[in-house]
Parts: C-alpha cells; structure tokens; sequence
C-alpha cells in the first residue's frame, strides 16, 4: 500500500474522480515538475531498494531518484488510481539502435486509454514532459522537439528519441509487460558500481514546461526557448542552495559531517574534469 493522498499532495494534484486523460496529463506534468532525477544516496553511500512503496516514501520526504525509482513509484500511484499500467524492460541507447535490444538500464512505462498506449515515462531525466502517442511521429513539448517510431528491431518495441539538446540520444523499449523486481540486479549495479555514472557523477534535473533545469557535478544548466545558460557553483553554501531552491530537494537527513564530505567528492571530481579538459585542449 502507498500513501495516495501523500503523494498527490506533494505533487499539488486533487485525487481524480476517475482515471481519464486530463487526470493522466496533470500527474505527468506535476511530478516531473515536482519530483527530482537525482542520484544523490549513490554520492552519499547509501543505495536504495526501488521498491515501490520504499520509492513513493522517499518523495514524500522531498527526495526524487532516477527511472527505477520516478517511475515505479508513478506507476503504483496511477495503479491505484484505476489507470491500466504496463512497466516495461527498457534501455537508453545512441544513433544506431542496439542489436541485443534495451539493456534494461530503464525502466518505462505505457498506459492504456481510450483504445490507445501511451508511453508515460516521468524518469526519463529531463525527458518528456507529458505523455506521448504509441504512434510514429515527431511531438513538440515546450522547446523540445521528440520523436515515436517502431523499433528497428526489437519486435512490438518502440523507439523514443530525444531533443538533440538532451541529455541522451534515445531510449528503446520492449513489448512485454515485466515485474518492477526484474530491474533489482541492474539497479544494484548502477548505485554501487565504481564504473556507474550513476555513482561517479551526482546528477539532479527537473523539467517544466518552458524547459530543464540539469545539475551534473558542479555545473548548473538551464536549456530553454532562449537556448542554454550555464554556470560552475564553487561554494558548499551556494551548491546546497542550488540542490534545495531548483530542484526541491530535502536534505535534513544528511548531517554537516556528509555533507562536507558530499561537497569534497563533488568539487574534487570537477576540478579533475576541468584540469583533464584544460589539458585535452592544450596538447
């Protein structure tokens, strides 16, 4: 069991009367509005499970996480709310689709209604912003430009691309219906994994519908209709600020002994990437 009325309270949403699309396209957008991508235990040492009910606790105590988490707790509360969900093994891949098919690095979602599947996806880190058509096409949202085809080879799969101003190329998905514990050994490998970028570099992003606040180390982004703004935060104080005032997150169970030590790691990992860069273009 969830806490329903917890949740749609974070997300600033009324309990709907009954499961339709205007219902569907108002949690979309307020969780992705109100619910952060972010990687912030993996920093801090403490993986989570992706339990459902574990993922839906986790925001209402004003934290996100990413895909296994975002989604799987979306798709209990849209479950519960009468909706038809599908979860579905998934991958995010580049320009040329994988032969082997999604990794399963991904977890996505499909919702039936009104005679048609809808890929509902609110992990996607900066991705979608409302539902999307299991139809082949190319779909506006915002500033963002995204695309609906067939997979190339993945049988009843499809393919999402992404705004070439994304943070990834494409995800790809299969047809068949799947447990949320079928994604627990690559959750553990992504949270704990020294080669993860899940592990090696803190991420947060939250999407609205003028565009995506990205957060990757040190560096803060904002890509909109105007294009992209960027800025490196060189102090503790000011990164907290950033983590708390954009992307809504809860931090008072991180104590200033972690927190110092979260910073550390942070701003050494991105003078390391700066000194690297420096060098690449000098050699």
């Amino acid at each position: 069991m969830i806490d329903i009325d917890g949740y749609l309270a974070v997300l600033g949403v009324a309990r709907p009367a009954a499961p339709t699309a205007e219902a569907l396209w108002a949690l979309h957008r307020a969780q992705v509005e109100r619910v952060a991508y972010e990687t912030l235990d993996n920093q801090l040492g403490r993986p989570t499970s992706i339990d459902a009910a574990e993922s839906v606790a986790r925001i209402l105590r004003g934290r996100g996480g990413y895909c296994f988490h975002l989604n799987g707790a979306f798709a209990a509360l849209l479950t519960a709310l009468g909706y038809d969900v599908t979860l579905h093994r998934a991958g995010v891949q580049d320009e040329v689709e994988d032969p082997e098919g999604p990794g399963g690095d991904h977890l996505a979602l499909t919702v039936g209604l009104d005679g048609e599947r809808w890929l509902v996806d609110t992990g996607l880190a900066g991705g979608m912003y409302e539902p999307l058509p299991l139809r082949e096409g190319t779909y506006t949202q915002g500033p963002f430009t995204y695309a609906m085809a067939p997979s190339a080879v993945v049988p009843g799969g499809w393919r999402f691309t992404h705004d070439p101003r994304g943070a990834f190329t494409a995800m790809v998905f299969a047809p068949e219906p799947v447990e949320l514990s079928s994604f627990a050994a690559e959750h553990h490998r992504l949270s704990t994994s020294p080669e993860s970028g899940f592990v090696r570099v803190l991420q947060a992003q939250l999407r609205d519908a003028e565009g995506v606040d990205m957060l990757r180390g040190c560096v803060l982004r904002r890509i909109d209709a105007e294009g992209t703004y960027e800025r490196t935060i060189d102090s503790a104080d000011d990164w907290y600020d950033v983590l708390a005032d954009v992307f809504h997150l809860n931090l008072t169970d991180v104590d200033a002994p972690a927190r110092a030590a979260l910073w550390h790691r942070v701003h050494a990992a991105h003078q390391e990437w700066a000194a690297a860069g420096e060098r690449a273009t000098t050699l």
